[in-house]
């Protein structure tokens, strides 16, 4: 019997790469690349990373020689980014360069998460091809990172997304944190002006898995068929979880002179990976479904106790 193939997922703590090796386990073998924090997920396998030098981490991965890499490691926090733009570049643009130069070496496949907070915030519905405008420094450096590994790796595959899943103890996700408000009966304010094209974790993973078996590359919005707003989203989830939706109040980003500044849409247009597989990716309220799902049938335990 032929050795199943194998995924190393950087920023393997994380919620995506969490997701991805729960959903595919018995498919491959999952090593999770780990920095600062420590999981050791029954079946998983842990690796260290070493992004001090090129050549440490070359010598890591051609140690496992994966069939692929997924690349889910980066600064995410909009505000952090704000406070230390230095930081902002050493985890998206720099980790990302090592990541890129070492995939292109050892001739395996990268598939590279972006982000959704790459524009203005302007337009509904962007297309791959749309000029970026970035409006912080979390979006600017992603937009760096992308550049990045385009130039030093053409065939990578670049993913630019927003997902929400189960999360665990340490990270909890958008819809988590919806859920676990409501069901604690306490008044959540939603964004009525915020607008996005959000995916359940299952469905991103799954897209991109497909993407690779036609051997895709270049940038792909993997996103929801449809466009939401944040408040929308919630009473959504309320109502697919039988929740009070009462609970939920419309506020607006405009109103939050704190907050640092977002676009007010991110929704993206999924029309380009649809054409190129033949099929939709779903509705939001098809994929609340798929998430509630998972928890009817047990299936987010091991996720939620990390």
């Amino acid at each position: 019997m032929s050795q199943k193939p194998s995924i190393l997922l950087t920023g393997g703590s994380g919620l995506l790469a969490v997701n991805w090796f729960y959903s595919k386990k018995s498919d491959f073998i999952i090593y999770l690349g780990l920095n600062e924090r420590q999981i050791h997920p029954h079946g998983g396998h842990i690796l260290f990373l070493d992004f001090t030098s090129e050549q440490n981490l070359l010598k890591q991965v051609e140690s496992i020689s994966p069939s692929m890499v997924i690349h889910t490691a980066g600064l995410t926090n909009v505000e952090k980014c704000e406070d230390n733009p230095e930081l902002a570049v050493s985890v998206n643009v720099e980790l990302s360069s090592i990541v890129a130069k070492v995939s292109r070496k050892l001739d395996i496949p990268l598939v590279h998460i972006s982000t959704d907070h790459l524009f203005s915030g302007i337009s509904s519905l962007v297309q791959e091809d749309e000029p970026i405008n970035a409006i912080n420094v979390y979006g600017r450096t992603k937009a760096q990172a992308e550049n990045a590994v385009i130039k030093i790796n053409p065939n990578a595959l670049i993913i630019r997304t927003n997902f929400y899943g189960w999360g665990t103890s340490y990270r909890k996700s958008f819809s988590d944190q919806i859920i676990q408000s409501l069901r604690s009966h306490k008044a959540l304010h939603l964004f009525e002006d915020v607008y996005f094209t959000p995916i359940f974790v299952g469905s991103l993973i799954q897209t991109v898995h497909d993407l690779l078996d036609k051997n895709a590359k270049g940038i792909f919005h993997v996103v929801s068929d449809d466009r939401i707003s944040k408040y929308e989203f919630g009473v959504l989830i309320a109502e697919e979880f039988g929740l009070d939706k009462s609970l939920i109040h419309k506020s607006t980003l405009q109103s939050q002179a704190k907050l640092m500044k977002r676009p007010l849409d991110m929704s993206l247009s999924n029309r380009k990976v649809r054409e190129y597989l033949g099929r939709n990716l779903g509705t939001v309220k098809q994929h609340i479904v798929l998430l509630h799902k998972q928890e009817v049938e047990s299936k987010i335990q091991e996720i939620q106790l990390l």
